[in-house]
């Protein structure tokens, strides 16, 4: 079987663009149903895996769906089809249809993520983060010979540690004199078994991304002369510049409030636009957050937005806009429906002569009279 054509091949391309590790702790990321080792015919991006969508896939000659929603939020006690969700369920595995949702791990990832996406539309440039996420980087210290110094620390810049905003290849070293002695059994590449051995060597740190540690350690390890290597791997409190919720971003010119909820309303389709009281200031610095943001709304105001644009915002909520910025609730399904273009456009980009399909069923649960 060609290894382009299996599922693990997608979905290990999905993965590198946004970790499951950057899910959320309430997430269900990942696989929900079929194996990552099956043959790949096809596949169907959408925002939600419903039964429609499964059998859309079926029909289209899909065997795997490519969703932003988990079908599966919490555990199911029972597959009898009493709920839409085990429906899908039941006619995805009677039918060897695999699903799987990038969601908040997607949604995390700035400016190429879903709140990108929605950037684009609106025409927001300069994105960042508007609320970093916290545990996603690690520092390796490693103490390896002198002689040895610059094979190893090369081997872990190119696994990818290192990396610092827009700087590669960053890290420290100093040198000291490390002590062992070998047991019973061992081949040291210094010293003598049964004798401690004294060796001038450097302690090297450097920072990297948490969900590559086993690729740089297993590259430290190849590269290091030493029978048994001696390295620290520590969670660090940093952020990373672009891993985080919402976005917050600049138009090119200042616009009238009324004419960027016209262009809001137009670039998302939307029959209606909750919105807060206008200010009667001009828009340029726009925050956005895809799906439920409210949680956002302190940060967006603290980053002095002109407008904020999400879904999902309670009555009480609408209020913490305080007429300091516009609050714009635009609906959960318009603020996150091109995250199926999204999807298309990076599997599409990989998967050049391969069947990548836009789902075409409407899953929006919410109608408008």
């Amino acid at each position: 079987m060609d290894a382009a054509t299996t599922i693990d091949a997608i979905l290990s391309h999905l993965e590198q663009m946004a970790p499951p590790v950057f899910q959320e702790s309430y997430d269900n990321a990942g696989l929900i149903t079929g194996s990552r080792e099956w043959e790949c015919h096809g596949i169907l991006t959408t925002l939600d895996a419903t039964e429609a969508v499964v059998k859309e896939a079926i029909d289209r000659g899909c065997n795997l769906i490519v969703a932003h929603h988990p079908i599966v939020f919490s555990g199911l006690k029972k597959l009898n089809g009493k709920n839409y969700v085990e429906k899908a369920i039941i006619t995805a595995i009677k039918h060897d249809i695999a699903i799987y949702a990038i969601h908040t791990n997607l949604d995390n990832i700035v400016p190429g993520g879903v709140n990108g996406k929605i950037a684009e539309k609106l025409g927001i440039t300069g994105g960042r983060p508007l609320l970093l996420k916290e545990g996603v980087l690690r520092k390796l210290y490693c103490f390896v010979p002198v002689d040895h110094l610059e094979a190893v620390r090369s081997a872990i810049f190119s696994a990818g540690a290192g990396h610092i905003g827009g700087y590669s290849e960053c890290s420290w070293s100093t040198e000291g004199m490390g002590t062992f002695k070998g047991g019973e059994g061992t081949d040291p590449f210094v010293g003598q078994p049964g004798l401690r051995h004294a060796e001038k060597e450097a302690r090297v740190e450097m920072v990297l991304p948490a969900h590559i540690s086993t690729v740089v350690v297993k590259a430290m390890i190849a590269a290091h002369p030493y029978e048994e290597v001696a390295y620290d791997l520590v969670n660090l409190a940093n952020t990373h510049p672009g891993i985080g919720s919402g976005l917050i971003g600049e138009l090119p010119e200042a616009i009238e409030e009324k004419v960027f909820l016209a262009r809001v309303k137009k670039a998302f389709q939307t029959p209606v636009v909750r919105h807060t009281r206008l200010t009667g200031r001009p828009v340029q610095r726009v925050a956005v957050c895809g799906g439920a943001g409210s949680f956002l709304i302190s940060k967006a105001l603290a980053e002095k937005a002109d407008f904020y644009i999400t879904a999902d915002v309670k009555y009480h909520e609408f209020f913490d806009a305080n007429d300091r910025m516009v609050l714009a609730d635009i609906g959960h399904f318009e603020s996150e429906q091109y995250t199926v273009d999204l999807l298309f456009e990076v599997l599409q980009e990989k998967f050049r002569n391969f069947a990548v399909l836009k789902s075409e069923t409407k899953t929006n649960p919410i109608h408008y009279y």
